[in-house]
């Protein structure tokens, strides 16, 4: 039976993946960016699972604004690094695990969640930046990824109590999957930051730290928190931290256990959080 063991949460930034991808890394201003993430290399290693359900949003590369699904599963054998513009991030290609990807998809529907079924797209920074953070520059990703595009970019999104119970359905999918495997969900996006307008470069240290405190504590009332304070408290951007309750609801029921920690700013103009969490 497969399981869920632990899931992962982190910003995903493209000017870190450009950064990383120009040798960068070690330079002054990004070095306490990496170095908040070498626990959590070692981590990987440690606790390697076979799949990683990797929940993230799309910066209208596979989708548009013609065509934006609310939940979208990726159920493909492989994934594309996308071209954003300036072509492709030189990183390995994404292998799925069309298997558990479609089983996943006919017990969530079964529960009520019209899912998108996507069986072939690129995949942009939102999903391989958590993957360099978490890996580093390796000449193959070491395990399989299931993706699943959330729309937070196009009005109207999706609620948190919903990603909340979505990641619920995911655990229930994944523990009905007959084969022993290894299962992380990692939650992506985020933290406070606003792209454009008067308010353009908001970051709200103390609004995303109470975020990841009641992450860990109180994901039932975090779930409550209205899109109207994520906008207000994290920017137009900081919308996307609702991605990370579907990581959340994909855990035990009992309190996790929480492996490393971290918050930086800035990045580029972004606040970047981060958190491992394991079954307990």
């Amino acid at each position: 039976m497969a399981r869920i063991t632990a899931s992962v949460y982190t910003s995903h930034v493209p000017a870190i993946g450009a950064a990383l991808d120009l040798g960068k890394a070690g330079d002054p201003y990004w070095q306490p960016v990496f170095a908040g993430y070498d626990t959590s290399k070692q981590w990987m290693r440690d606790h390697r699972p076979d799949v990683v359900i990797l929940v993230y949003n799309d910066h209208a590369n596979a989708f548009s604004l013609e065509l934006i699904p609310t939940f979208a599963i990726g159920c493909a054998a492989e994934f594309q690094p996308a071209d954003e513009g300036w072509g492709p991030r030189p990183v390995p290609v994404v292998c799925g695990h069309p298997e558990l990807a479609a089983h996943v998809a006919q017990s969530v529907i079964e529960d009520d969640f019209d899912l998108t079924i996507a069986n072939r797209m690129d995949v942009d920074h939102g999903l391989t930046v958590p993957l360099s953070l978490m890996c580093g520059q390796p000449d193959a990703w070491p395990f399989a990824v299931i993706p699943l595009a959330v729309n937070v970019v196009q009005y109207p999104v999706p609620s948190g109590r919903r990603c909340l119970a979505l990641g619920r359905a995911i655990r229930k999918a994944v523990a009905s999957f007959d084969d022993d495997l290894k299962v992380q969900v990692w939650g992506t996006g985020g933290m406070s930051h606003q792209l454009q307008g008067p308010r353009a470069g908001l970051i709200n240290r103390e609004w995303d730290n109470r975020f990841l405190d009641r992450l860990i504590s109180d994901p039932q009332g975090l779930a409550q928190v209205p899109h109207v304070e994520y906008v207000r408290e994290a920017g137009s951007e900081g919308i996307e931290l609702v991605m990370w309750l579907a990581a959340r609801g994909a855990m035990s029921d009992h309190a996790p256990a929480v492996a490393h920690r971290f918050y930086h700013v800035p990045a580029s103009n972004t606040a970047v959080g981060h958190l491992i969490l394991e079954n307990n």
